[in-house]
């Protein structure tokens, strides 16, 4: 009896409790402004269902956060081509869903085991509150790594359009619309967005080295921008810079082709020497073991 009156409580305290947190959220809610995502790209989906938290956090709080962070952190996004999918308050906003989603795993994967460690906590907390960071840093590495193996491509389809009679603007529209899809191909969008909007060509092209902020793309816009100050042939600069370009990209093959012996030493000498030296000496183990015994 005493039991199910103190279950009783209990329940009845965490449904108010409930009540009470949906009340308060309702009522930040309603502060909130509408999110105007018309120019912005479309969430991934597990983005889509915390966004309303996300945008709560957003406005009342991660908004609050020193202009130097907030600046570094957007430089971060810029590079990493997710600019477009959020602001950087927005993603320290989804740093703290994260680490609150991660605990609350936690807590409930420690409840039903019946487990406890102050120390998985502590894990547990930093992982969800850093693991955002880590995912944008992957995505800056494979975003670099896909414009260095795509701009020999596309500089060769540039000075084929010039030599062809066209300007730099028509050139970049004609890969705009035929080139590869990537990262590359939305960055010459975004500048012949810029262009068309009545940005000069040159500040245009900066914006986009500021961007990626990548040697090879600024050794690519200060050749275009010096060579239209100067009046030397377009054609013949960007012929240099895509064969510059494709001997990098070769180069850079012929390093990690040698590297892999190197990196297989490690899984040789654990996994597969281990596995070839037991395959090798049991039947002789097992024939001296005969030899002994007889």
């Amino acid at each position: 009896m005493t039991t199910n009156i103190v279950l009783l409580i209990l329940a009845t305290m965490i449904g108010v409790i409930a009540l009470i947190v949906l009340y308060v959220y309702s009522n930040l809610q309603k502060d909130v402004p509408t999110d105007d995502r018309q120019y912005m790209d479309e969430l991934p989906a597990a983005l889509r269902l915390m966004w309303p938290l996300v945008r709560l956090l957003d406005y009342h709080l991660t908004s609050r956060i020193d202009l130097d962070k907030l600046e570094r952190t957007s430089a971060q996004l810029n590079t990493s081509g997710v600019s477009h999918l959020m602001t950087a308050e927005q993603f320290y906003a989804v740093r703290i869903v994260s680490m609150c989603v991660v605990a609350g795993f936690w807590f409930l994967t420690a409840s039903l085991l019946k487990m406890s460690s102050l120390t998985m906590v502590v894990v547990c907390v930093a992982g969800g509150y850093f693991y955002p960071m880590l995912w944008l840093r992957d995505r800056r590495l494979k975003r670099y790594k896909q414009v260095q193996r795509s701009l020999p491509m596309f500089l060769d389809f540039i000075t084929m359009a010039v030599e062809a009679g066209l300007n730099l603007t028509g050139a970049l529209n004609q890969v705009v619309q035929k080139g590869p899809a990537g990262p590359l191909r939305q960055e010459f969008f975004m500048v012949v967005r810029d262009l068309r909007s009545g940005l000069p060509r040159a500040d245009a092209l900066h914006r986009m080295d500021t961007r990626l902020q990548m040697p090879e793309v600024t050794s690519f816009v200060g050749t275009v921008v010096q060579a239209e100050k100067m009046g030397a042939s377009l054609g013949k600069a960007l012929r240099s810079q895509a064969e510059q370009r494709r001997n990098e990209r070769f180069m850079r093959a012929e390093k990690l082709a040698m590297e892999a012996p190197v990196k297989l030493i490690g899984p040789l000498m654990m996994f597969i020497f281990p596995c070839t030296f037991i395959v090798i000496g049991f039947p002789i183990v097992m024939k001296f073991l005969k030899s002994g015994v007889a």
